[in-house]
């Protein structure tokens, strides 16, 4: 590690500093403690805090002023009870479900808060709870155990300082990462004296939730080192596979990632709920109009005929002695009788009725055993049971397409190199053997189960030393973060990504095998023979630069070897390599074709004279606390440049079981279907294909410009020829050319095209006028056994990120919507994660439809967070989209049950629920109101109190939930095979 002379900073606010075994100077900055606390009350604050919180709803509001106007004897004529109870059986259901579920954030915090950590005070290891940990202390954590806080590491049990940790709590992937000290400081160890002498300091960036990010620098002995995320490890995380290791606190408690990532969730509420508010409001307005009609017939009553009967039933002492004024102020008094009489119009348990009602519901799903994925044991979740019934109404799904459509297992097919293209098998007719049974696969040393290889042409050149093999099997050994661990006398690849994992197996299947690692070396065995590099640098790969590079030294001669997608890596290649670029990308196309994932190697040696300076600059922006990342990555640019081009990999990705079916199904139900994905348009065509997204028989459309003004007129071209396409197949004359196109305006079904299409000979006849045919489109003739013609199924578009640049800013995205509503499916290529968000936020908005987004990756997590509802796959990319998401299960094929069983029952269901609750209701009070003519309007009520409070509570509302929860569709959910269309 390079090192930099120390220069005094002046503390800056963006970030913290604090001193290693200093309590008194780190006390002074009041840094928060380790005790974490993820519950909302106490015996204190629970009833206050609760009832607060509670009477935020304007439901129980309205009863309690109601209750108010109750106990004045005056008005009322019901006993307050009748209130009270009702709305006490609301209040304590609501607060015990809150109380039970804060009980259990209280016992999960005690026991977390009282964890054992090995702390060194003074001279020695002490045993302390996770809650007396503070900033710059130093804790020693064991094989097995939990970090008890964000820390630093310092040393380790493995002489290169590398340690292995699971970070399932965190983001809910069980595959093992790797962490390793600074190599300045490994050597302290576990040494009491000298880590009780360790008098350093860190500044680092203030307390954020970035998990895959940290910014700090260490002073040691007059000396700067750059701390990044290889350094930290986080609260929640296990060690795993190594003995011990030991770390300083850099964050504590509430401060730690973890607890800043555990913010609650955004709280969505379903288009009933917004329904139910409008019908509340309108309820209301209803009974202030019922009070008002009893007002005035009360005023005119007295007038009328109560004046002459004060014999028998005396005004009031307080009333005025003027017969109008008197019958006015009897009037306003009874309508605020009838406010209590009438006041059972509002539904009081209605919304916890609901919520109870949506809670069994979803343990519905959570129960499907068809819905189970047996391989991972993954079943399918609820995570917000307010959406179930949004299930129902979904009009657009988004969707990512690697591990979500696809398996997520990769295997090496295909390769590229030096312009020869490797894996295909041809006959002696020099024609593609496609039919597998009639290849004879290789046995390979160290093969995988997994990979199997039929082009001996491959062995040939690696038996023969070519040159440029050798280069990019050198490269897939060293180009890459994989850790390599022994178990049972094998070595066991620890990749971050199956991508990594594919290419380095494949890599040593064919005798160029990575061995291991350690903080400055990476060490390969190339047939039989071991190599050892110095490893110098690695360019870290990121959604942005889409590459990763590293920079390693062998008989001093310093290599940098990338790898990356296409686009990018063609970006960084020296001139003069016309040939090689361009065989290349025919081979790209034809890996594309196959629907296999690609990417591309090049490298270069660097001269010293050119690597000095430039590692002399890198490591001085490495210890910047202002936009480290951004002048980090700002240097790799810099020196990633006139690469020469190695190759291309092909990796296959199958779909997964029940994907095609499973789309060509939704799309019957009159779903949309958007797929969103990082691969090549021609990738993205080829598995649009195969999962039914798309079809031979759609007008596919692609828009690949690279500027706005190319953009802008690509979708005027692709509308124009739409125009074109609808006046030429359907009875449909658009004279405003400028009018937004929407097929529902004139009134075809986009699910059943072919019956409101023209006769064939009405399409090939440009001359016919429109207007001169008198059929209408409910009457025209459906022509289905016609063989002349043209196959048509829609429209289909599909469009790169460079050009969704330019169709999301500001003068294009309506057009781009306006085009992209019009078609049966959108593909979008080579996309990063905030674009993903932008084209759901774009729909949202603009189409008021309900829309669902599924993903199983952390590039995924802003789009299934954005749309009304987020579904997270629970696959080899671990959990941080099933714990961002709304729903998970295990497989993409269970989209199909969710939405058309689960979700349309539960829609039909809470309709009816919701119809019968106020059904019920108003025929409760319309009884009061018919009541009131034959009483005279004096508030009186025809109901017995306690009759009233046990049917508004339990003859009523139980029987309905009951029905809501267990009707006759019940078996449905266990027996039905095919969904509802």
């Amino acid at each position: 590690m390079r090192q930099i002379p120390f220069f005094k900073k002046k503390q800056t606010e963006n970030s913290r500093k604090f001193k290693v075994n200093d309590p008194e100077y780190n006390t002074l900055k009041n840094f928060t403690g380790n005790e974490v606390s993820t519950s909302k009350y106490n015996l204190i604050t629970f009833l206050p805090k609760n009832l607060f919180e509670q009477f935020h709803r304007l439901a129980n509001v309205y009863f309690l002023l109601l209750l108010c106007l109750q106990s004045i004897p005056q008005i009322s004529s019901l006993p307050a009870y009748t209130t009270v109870i009702p709305l006490c059986f609301v209040l304590t259901l609501t607060a015990v479900k809150d109380a039970i579920d804060d009980i259990g954030r209280h016992r999960s915090d005690k026991m977390v808060n009282n964890r054992r950590a090995q702390t060194i005070v003074g001279n020695e290891f002490v045993n302390k709870r996770w809650r007396e940990i503070n900033v710059g202390d130093i804790i020693q954590v064991s094989n097995d155990e939990f970090v008890a806080a964000d820390i630093v590491i310092i040393s380790t049990s493995e002489p290169n300082g590398l340690c292995y940790i699971e970070t399932l709590e965190l983001d809910g992937e069980t595959n093992l990462k790797v962490r390793q000290s600074l190599e300045e400081i490994q050597e302290i160890g576990d040494d009491i004296d000298e880590l009780s002498m360790f008098h350093a300091e860190i500044e680092c960036e203030l307390p954020n939730n970035n998990l895959n990010r940290f910014e700090g620098n260490l002073k040691w002995k007059n000396k700067i080192y750059p701390l990044k995320n290889d350094q930290v490890i986080l609260r929640g995380t296990r060690l795993r596979n190594t003995q011990w290791l030991l770390g300083i606190v850099c964050y504590a408690g509430s401060d730690t990632k973890l607890m800043k990532n555990t913010n609650k969730a955004s709280f969505k509420r379903s288009h009933i709920d917004h329904l139910l508010d409008k019908i509340i409001i309108g309820v209301l307005i209803l009974l202030i109009f019922l009070c008002a009609t009893m007002t005035i017939a009360c005023t005119f009553w007295e007038l009328s005929f109560g004046y002459y009967f004060r014999e028998y039933l005396p005004w009031e002492s307080y009333l005025s002695n003027k017969k109008t004024h008197a019958a006015v102020q009897i009037g306003f008094l009874v309508s605020l009788s009838y406010v209590i009489n009438f006041s059972t119009v509002v539904p009081l348990s209605l919304y916890v009725s609901i919520e109870f009602v949506r809670l069994l519901q979803s343990k519905w799903i959570d129960w499907d055993v068809n819905m189970y994925y047996e391989p991972h044991n993954i079943c399918a979740k609820v995570r917000t049971t307010t959406l179930n019934e949004e299930l129902g109404q979904i009009e657009y799904i988004f969707s990512d397409k690697t591990g979500t459509l696809t398996q997520n297992i990769m295997t090496f097919k295909k390769c590229s190199i030096g312009g020869k293209l490797y894996g295909y098998v041809m006959d002696q007719n020099g024609n593609e053997i496609q039919d597998i049974n009639k290849l004879e696969a290789i046995q390979l040393d160290e093969q995988d189960q997994e990979f199997i290889w039929y082009d001996k042409t491959l062995l040939d050149a690696i038996r023969h030393n070519d040159e440029d093999v050798n280069q990019f099997f050198t490269s897939l050994s060293l180009c890459h973060t994989v850790m390599a661990e022994e178990k049972n006398g094998k070595i066991i690849y620890q990749a971050q990504s199956p991508d990594e994992n594919a290419l380095v197996s494949a890599s040593r299947s064919f005798g160029y095998a990575f061995q291991n690692r350690t903080q400055n070396s990476i060490t390969i065995r190339i047939k039989d023979k071991e190599e050892t590099y110095r490893l110098l640098n690695i360019l870290d790969f990121n959604n942005e630069r889409q590459r990763m590079s590293v920079i390693v030294e062998k008989d001093n001669q310093i290599f940098l070897y990338c790898k990356g997608s296409d686009t990018k890596i063609k970006e960084r290649l020296a001139n003069a390599q016309t040939n090689i670029v361009n065989q290349t990308d025919e081979h790209l196309y034809k890996f594309a074709n196959d629907s296999l994932r690609t990417l591309c190697l090049a490298w270069k040696q660097i001269d010293r004279s050119e690597y000095d300076p430039w590692a002399a600059k890198l490591s001085v922006v490495s210890t910047t606390m202002e936009q480290r990342d951004e002048k980090v990555v700002e240097m790799y640019e810099q020196i990633e440049t006139n690469l020469k081009l190695l190759g291309a990999t092909a990796v296959e990705d199958k779909l997964q079981d029940g994907v095609p079916e499973c789309i060509q199904r939704l799309a019957q139900a009159g779903i949309k279907m958007w797929l969103l994905t990082g691969d090549k348009i021609e990738t993205a065509y080829n598995i649009g294909l195969s999962s039914r997204l798309l079809t031979n028989e759609m007008e596919i459309k692609m828009i690949e410009e690279n500027s706005e003004e190319l953009v802008a007129a690509k979708l005027e071209e692709i509308r124009n020829s739409m125009i074109n396409k609808i006046e030429q197949l359907f009875y449909v004359d658009i004279d405003d050319r400028n009018k937004r196109l929407d097929w529902k305006t004139w009134g075809i079904d986009v699910l059943k095209l072919d019956q409101f299409r023209k006769p064939s000979h009405y399409e090939n006849n440009s001359t016919a006028s429109m207007k001169s045919i008198q059929f209408s489109i409910e009457n025209s003739p459906i022509y289905n056994n016609e063989q002349d013609r043209e196959p048509f199924q829609g429209f289909a578009i599909l469009i790169t990120g460079q050009a969704l640049i330019y169709a999301l800013s500001e003068n294009l995205k309506m057009k781009f919507l306006e085009l992209g509503t019009m078609c049966k499916a959108v593909v979008c290529c080579r996309v990063t994660p905030i674009q993903k968000a932008q084209v759901v936020e774009l729909v949202m908005q603009h189409e008021k439809k309900t829309t669902l987004a599924i993903g199983d990756g952390a590039n995924d997590i802003s789009m299934i967070q954005k749309a009304h509802i987020g579904i997270g796959i629970s696959g080899q990319e671990g959990q941080q989209a099933a714990l961002a998401s709304d729903f998970s299960f295990g497989q993409f094929r269970y989209l199909e049950r969710l939405l058309l069983i689960h979700g349309r029952l539960s829609y039909v269901r809470v309709s009816k629920f919701l119809r019968y609750f106020f059904y019920k209701n108003f025929a409760y009070t319309f009884c009061q109101f018919w009541f009131a003519f034959f009483c005279g309007y004096s508030g009186q009520t025809i109901y017995d109190p306690i009759f009233a409070a046990l049917y508004n509570t339990l003859f009523s509302t139980f029987p309905i939930m009951v029905i809501s929860v267990f009707d006759r569709d019940l078996n449905d959910y266990y027996s039905l095979k095919k969904p509802y269309l």
